[in-house]
């Protein structure tokens, strides 16, 4: 760049050619100068040359006067500083010329030469400081809106594979490139994946950018940046990092433009990018906790479907007596369970439990106590509930008490020749019996006069103590008589029950009086899946397993 260039433009406008001459001789050495002989004259000088840095303008000339015309100037150059030169010191032209033509500094005439080099002197350095404030505000506006338009673009993006697409597209097109393209790294890797940016339809198929210097950028993770030469051509290789993580490498190439990439576009597009890195990696994050999830899904349907097989769904139609059953966990999986099983002899095993917990540890646990319980059954000769439970807490209070976990569980044994109903109860909530057959003579009357007989005899949870202690119990059925167990998913929903002072109905805990009345309520026929599709309408979340299981002697 050449000195001249350097010079600031300065225009003189006077209507007297010898003070043109004059002040265009002061200030030729310093300033690029330009000389008007009128008003109309200077705007055509200033609409063929732009800008001017300072603007000596006389005040009195035909057509136009210098206050006019610098107020004229004011609109699309307010950078310009604006002196006037005035034969006259009239207050009011004064007043005029300062507000609506904004001048720095008035000079009567006729003036001092050094004088007059001072105020213009002063004037370039206020157009020099005014000059660098409006470029960094204009720079730091621009910087603002482009990175709001790219990073708003980016942020759209649904996904990691478009997000990527994305970057390489807007900061393409924002930037005025030729082409680009943009390499998802992996490592010091470079993926062979890679997704592009033209201008136009008619850019060369071949990418202009060396392998090598490719490889350069992913090694050293610096940006390369050439600038445009006589090959009319520049190129830039930007490296997105974050966290130290190198995520991505994206080239831009510009091909005969007329305003080639400067470093302080370089900077911006760098700051651009450092966004897009962050963006880009928790898009990234993103996918990836998303595809975990989708795995785990797909693992607890797995898990979901041996759970569901393993709580044994059907069982041999009995004549003398009728079991239901039914388990509903929280989530995919559960820690409740249930269990009927047939003796070889003809005893029926009913058993229920509940794992401290949800989810899949739960549900661990819940398998483990089948199996165990299972192998305990299938004994030539079984022993009673009471020892059952005993065999269960050793074979996994171990596991129980190590992992602060522990089950409560219903083990009960009916044998149909004798009517009797053996049980041990493990910390569970009380089993109830009642007679279906007095519930059904009593009638409307039946909450009076029927009361269920809860099973209190019972002992601690499994897995508490190393040797479980509890009280066994025996119970008679009769015909019409009902054995129900439950999980306390069941007594402890909440349902919408009728306020007593005549108010707006209120949700409580159903308990045990509760599901009582329900029961009664369903006295006709004992459907459990009915029963359980009741308590689940009121609760839209359910918030713990449900299970209920029920034995009916015939």
């Amino acid at each position: 760049m050449s000195r001249g260039d350097r010079k600031l433009k300065l225009m003189v406008v006077d209507d007297e050619p010898d003070n043109l001459d004059l002040l265009y001789r002061t200030f030729r050495r310093d300033f690029k100068v330009y000389k008007a002989d009128s008003a109309f004259t200077a705007m055509d000088v200033l609409e063929a040359e732009g800008e001017m840095a300072l603007i000596i303008s006389d005040q009195r000339m035909p057509e136009m006067n210098g206050t006019e015309f610098l107020g004229k100037t004011l609109e699309r150059f307010p950078d310009t500083v604006r002196i006037l030169l005035t034969g006259y010191t009239d207050v009011e032209d004064l007043v005029e010329a300062i507000n609506s033509g904004k001048v720095f500094k008035y000079i009567t005439k006729p003036w001092n030469p050094e004088e007059l080099k001072v105020v213009v002197k002063q004037a370039s350095e206020t157009y020099k400081v005014v000059k660098q404030r409006t470029n960094a505000l204009t720079l730091a506006l621009r910087r603002e809106s482009i990175l709001n338009e790219v990073m708003s673009a980016i942020r759209e993006s649904l996904d990691y594979s478009s997000m990527l697409s994305t970057i390489v597209q807007t900061v393409g097109r924002t930037f005025a490139a030729t082409e680009g393209r943009l390499w998802p790294a992996e490592g010091d890797h470079l993926m062979s994946e890679s997704f592009s940016y033209q201008q136009s339809e008619n850019s060369q198929n071949d990418f202009p950018i060396a392998q090598e210097l490719l490889l350069q950028v992913l090694q050293n993770r610096q940006t390369y940046f050439k600038e445009g030469s006589d090959q009319n051509s520049c190129k830039l290789i930007v490296p997105l990092i974050y966290q130290q993580d190198l995520l991505a490498v994206l080239a831009l190439n510009q091909e005969n433009s007329s305003n080639f990439w400067s470093a302080e576009d370089v900077n911006l597009i760098e700051s651009v990018l450092e966004q897009g890195a962050l963006a880009l990696s928790q898009a990234q994050l993103y996918q990836k906790t998303r595809e975990l999830a989708e795995q785990m899904r797909n693992e607890l349907e797995v898990a979901r479907q041996i759970q569901s097989n393993l709580l044994r769904q059907s069982w041999p139609d009995f004549e003398t007596v009728k079991i239901q059953g039914c388990c509903y966990p929280a989530r995919e999986v559960g820690g409740d369970f249930f269990e009927v099983y047939t003796h070889s002899q003809g005893e029926i095993w009913l058993a229920l439990g509940d794992v401290s917990g949800k989810g899949v540890p739960a549900a661990l646990f819940m398998a483990s106590a089948i199996s165990v319980m299972r192998r305990e059954l299938s004994q030539e000769n079984p022993p009673d509930p009471y020892e059952v439970m005993q065999n269960l807490n050793t074979s996994l209070s171990d596991d129980l008490i190590s992992n602060n976990c522990f089950i409560t569980m219903v083990l009960a044994r009916y044998t149909p020749e004798t009517g009797l109903l053996a049980y041990a109860n493990a910390g569970h909530i009380y089993p109830l019996v009642w007679s279906k057959t007095a519930l059904l003579a009593a009638g409307n009357k039946a909450s009076e006069e029927v009361k269920p007989n809860f099973l209190k005899e019972r002992g601690i949870p499994l897995g508490i103590l190393p040797i479980w202690k509890g009280k066994a119990g025996t119970i008679d059925l009769d015909s019409g008589d009902v054995f129900l167990l439950t999980s306390d998913g069941i007594t402890e929903a909440r349902v919408v029950q009728e306020s007593n002072d005549g108010g707006q109905p209120v949700r409580v805990m159903l308990q045990q009086e509760g599901l009582w009345k329900l029961l009664q309520e369903h006295k006709n026929q004992l459907d459990l899946n009915s029963l359980l599709a009741y308590i689940r309408a009121d609760n839209q979340v359910q918030e713990d397993d449900q299970t209920i299981l029920s034995l009916e002697v015939l």
